[in-house]
């Protein structure tokens, strides 16, 4: 059965078919291999749109149609589908970047579209104050680092438009905001504080136990979410008793070695993992249908877990885990170099930005206060 083959449970399952085939009768269709258009499947489930369980039903209608190739969505077109498509290729075959950055240059691209070529105006009419009003919006919602990024994505494009001719003037000339490394400060959780938020996780449910074995990788092995998005049965060696971490920046793999802890609390999520064999990822959605996680959910993880241990880090992020991982290692005597490996960072200098803030070295190396200067304070008062 579909429903089960995709992660549903048999309960879920059973209530969707029964749900389906209901809407299926009372609309009078016969089961056939005729494609189904969005617009269509809406009008069968209309007269159930205000029940929450037959829009789930109506969702899941639409994923096995789709999986069978029989659904046919409706999408809108746009006036600019040809032109991000050629920037789309561009970016993919001229300038080779990877397909998640693909998707955010286009993301960008289509932000600025919306925003400065509303109707009837047209690409090529496009003046430098309808830039900088983008710019300008844009700054008020993200940070001075995030908005360097959303301007590079803007140049590129707007330098493709001008080689080409699409726009009347070179519009890329941007100025960008100015940012300096190590300008914030450390982002590093102090180690009890990490422990608490480990141990306020309910582990009595499979999602308790999932959040936990994911933030207690982050934090006892330093990973990114992608990475730990991207663990697989297989990166576990139950023998050797290792960790393989496929580091998603230096393409490059690392063996870690796995202790009597990390295996409990491993196994502890496996007795719980949803049985579910069409993918070979470790950590699954806990709600149906199951599937891989991303690394957003990791955020999203964090973000809940954090409200709810009632510690003060709920304006914090899953990397502040990965800071905690290199600055107890600092503190154990760990060489930087080694701490940069593990970390996966290319340069010694990215690793530095994780430990330029250490108390008790701080500590070490500051002068006592003079007591010659402390005597004749209180002789001036």
């Amino acid at each position: 059965m579909w429903v089960v083959e995709r992660g549903y449970t048999r309960v879920s399952a059973k209530c969707h078919v029964h749900r389906f085939r209901e809407v299926l009768a009372y609309n009078r269709v016969a089961a056939s291999d005729r494609p189904v258009a969005s617009a269509t499947l809406v009008r069968w489930f209309a007269p159930w749109s205000d029940e929450m369980l037959y829009r789930a039903t109506q969702r899941a209608a639409a994923r096995f149609l789709t999986d069978r190739g029989l659904f046919v969505p409706v999408t809108k077109p746009s006036r600019f589908d040809l032109l991000v498509s050629q920037y789309r290729s561009h970016l993919i075959e001229l300038r080779g970047l990877a397909p998640k950055t693909v998707e955010e240059h286009l993301s960008t691209v289509a932000s600025f579209l919306s925003s400065a070529c509303s109707k009837p105006k047209r690409l090529a009419s496009i003046r430098s104050d309808d830039v900088e009003r983008f710019i300008d919006q844009t700054s008020k919602r993200v940070c001075r680092q995030s908005l360097q990024h959303t301007i590079a994505h803007l140049r590129a494009f707007l330098r493709f438009c001008a080689d080409r001719g699409y726009t009347r003037n070179r519009l890329d000339v941007i100025d960008t905001p100015r940012t300096y490394r190590g300008e914030l400060p450390p982002r590093a959780l102090d180690w009890r504080t990490v422990c608490k938020l480990l141990h306020s996780i309910d582990r009595s449910s499979v999602e308790g136990c999932r959040d936990h074995a994911i933030l207690y990788l982050m934090a006892f092995y330093g990973l990114r979410p992608m990475e730990v998005a991207g663990l697989t049965l297989d990166s576990i060696d139950w023998e050797n008793n290792t960790l393989r971490i496929d580091q998603c920046k230096t393409h490059s793999g690392l063996i870690l070695p796995l202790n009597d802890r990390t295996r409990r609390v491993l196994k502890r999520y496996l007795r719980r993992r949803p049985p579910l064999t069409s993918t070979r990822q470790l950590f699954l959605r806990v709600r149906c249908p199951a599937g891989p996680i991303k690394a957003t959910t990791v955020d999203d993880i964090y973000a809940k877990r954090a409200r709810l241990s009632g510690l003060p880090i709920r304006q914090t992020s899953p990397y502040c885990l990965r800071h905690s991982f290199a600055m107890r290692l600092l503190g154990r005597g760990v060489g930087v170099k080694t701490i940069g490996d593990l970390l996966g960072h290319h340069r010694l200098e990215s690793t530095c930005v994780y430990l330029r803030l250490h108390v008790e070295a701080l500590r070490q190396v500051a002068l006592p206060v003079p007591c010659c200067g402390h005597a004749s304070t209180k002789e001036a008062s």
